[in-house]
């Protein structure tokens, strides 16, 4: 068996069993009632399984970062597939961390699927060990990476904790109109949840029914001397497109519910590479996220919010609240030196200069400077309960948009990682 194929199996076991711990903690809670007069010792067993579960996957996905390290010479998060797993990865470990300090199962509900949907979006790029180019054969790049995904999962522990903050306080029965505003926003955080997850999901879908669609585009590029020219250059469709490439030839589509072509067309003023299919995935996630939406909403009859809610019960709000405190207080300096003081370090050595202005960094930013009022609003002005909970989830937000966003939308020095 090749060192690729140990890696990819590794990983394979790691997403199964962090889906059993996921399975095992939502039994813990919602199976209390099995308790036969002890729902705190059903709570105790099957959240201690749960957690060993959870741990097993951490090694497994352990295993696998250093098994791939092995196969390609360098660290693994030198691309969007390697660095979102390891992103995945280390969520799981500062769960587990924050888990041993409060030993609280139900974060395992909220934070477990937050792994589980980073290494499942992760898998939708391509999985080849690729050559490091120039910008990131130094050692700065394992320091700057690696504390700054360690930063981000300590705030994607803080994000699960103060959804489940807001789950747990929001009024879903009341008829005022800052109730209402409440189950509105609540349920548009689910639904971005299920957006992301249906994207995962079609991709997935598509990809094993061997889909595919292709088109010749002309994009103007500009070489070393400064002069632009206009080249051909083919865009591959995983997803049916919806929206074709801007004046591009199709080149192969395979129909899709008897459509042979896309209906649409990319508007002229969307500018970059592969704006046409970036829309079409845009355009996808959103529709296939309201589908899911929809159809969970059938099958429950009620808003999610207030589905899951009852899950919340017996569990104390201020001990939440605390562990997404301390969980983003943990994060935000290992984050500082990550993202900002060794990312700068990293730029000097690779571009010339400490800052430059690049979208990932102006973003990286804009990141540092929320969570800093986060702290900020907390300690300062007593900001906690739901205030604090409805930062921190918009924090986690703002923090997926600069790694996803950014290098697949944006175009900059980082768009080497959406390759």
């Amino acid at each position: 068996m090749s060192t690729s194929s140990v890696s990819s199996t590794f990983l394979l076991i790691a997403f199964a069993v962090y889906n059993l711990a996921f399975l095992l903690f939502v039994v813990a809670i919602a199976g209390k009632k099995w308790g036969h007069g002890d729902p705190e010792g059903h709570v105790r067993r099957w959240g201690g399984a749960a957690f060993a579960f959870s741990v097993l996957g951490f090694l497994c996905h352990a295993t696998f970062f250093f098994t791939r390290w092995y196969e390609g010479g360098h660290i693994p998060t030198s691309n969007m597939y390697e660095f979102m797993t390891f992103l995945g990865m280390m969520i799981s470990l500062a769960f587990i961390i924050v888990y041993l300090l409060y030993r609280t199962p139900a974060l395992g509900v909220f934070a477990m699927p937050v792994s589980i949907i980073i290494v499942a979006y992760a898998s939708v790029f391509p999985h080849e060990v690729q050559p490091l180019i120039p910008a990131l054969q130094s050692y700065w790049l394992k320091i700057h990476v690696t504390t700054a995904a360690t930063g981000e999962a300590f705030f994607a522990v803080g994000f699960a904790a103060g959804l489940m903050y807001l789950l747990k306080t929001v009024n879903f029965t009341g008829d005022s109109a800052h109730d209402r505003r409440e189950r509105r926003w609540v349920e548009f955080t689910l639904l971005t949840l299920l957006t992301i997850i249906a994207f995962v999901t079609a991709i997935f879908s598509f990809n094993a029914a061997g889909y595919r669609a292709q088109y010749a585009e002309q994009v103007t590029v500009t070489d070393k001397a400064g002069q632009e020219q206009t080249i051909t250059q083919t865009v591959d469709y995983v997803l049916p497109p919806i929206f074709q490439p801007h004046r591009a030839e199709q080149l192969e589509m395979k129909p899709f519910l008897g459509m042979t072509q896309a209906p649409f067309e990319a508007p002229s003023w969307m500018k970059g590479a592969n704006a046409g299919r970036k829309l079409n995935t845009v355009v996808w996630s959103v529709l296939s996220g309201l589908v899911l939406y929809a159809l969970l909403r059938l099958i429950v009859r009620k808003p999610l919010g207030a589905w899951i809610s009852p899950l919340m019960q017996g569990i104390d709000a201020e001990d939440v609240d605390e562990i997404s405190y301390r969980a983003i207080a943990i994060g935000y300096p290992i984050f500082t030196l990550g993202a900002l003081v060794f990312a700068m370090i990293w730029a000097q050595e690779a571009w010339g200069r400490f800052w430059g202005w690049d979208p990932k960094e102006v973003w990286a930013l804009i990141t540092w400077l929320f969570y800093a009022a986060y702290l900020h609003l907390r300690l300062s002005r007593g900001w906690q309960g739901k205030k604090s909970s409805w930062l921190a989830v918009l924090g986690f937000v703002v923090v997926m948009f600069t790694l996803v966003g950014v290098n697949l939308v944006i175009a900059g020095l980082h768009s080497y990682a959406g390759v």
